[in-house]
């Protein structure tokens, strides 16, 4: 099982609150749903149940919660990011106006503008 995925049921199995797991996470909570519903379907059971008193654990969501804690922990760490420095290319300035030696005349190829 994909460890992303784990990690993600392991934060909203903590928080027993989606929203704040996503936060936590810093995922869009759309991204959310469907890896819990990912893990429930290759599980083949439910993790969570979900009503107006809130989230919970089921059963078989404890026990899947030890088993991912310890996969998790199993796992190497995660690789950083590279550091990629602020900004880009320098792009050349246009300055104002065409050069002198062309100003006044037409450009070529260009059709002037009629009035």
């Amino acid at each position: 099982m994909n460890i992303t995925l784990l990690r993600h049921f392991v934060a909203v199995a903590e928080e027993l609150h989606f929203p704040r797991a996503a936060n936590t996470l810093d995922i869009p909570l759309a991204s959310l749903y469907s890896s819990i519903e990912k893990i429930e379907t290759e599980v083949g059971h439910p993790l969570f149940t979900r009503d107006d008193n809130g989230t919970r654990l089921t059963k078989i969501g404890n026990l899947f919660l030890a088993e991912a804690k310890e996969e998790i922990a199993a796992a190497p760490a995660p690789a950083k990011k590279p550091f990629v420095p602020a900004g880009g290319k320098a792009k050349a300035s246009k300055g104002k106006g065409r050069t002198p030696a062309v100003k006044g005349q037409p450009k070529p190829f260009k059709k002037r503008q009629g009035r």
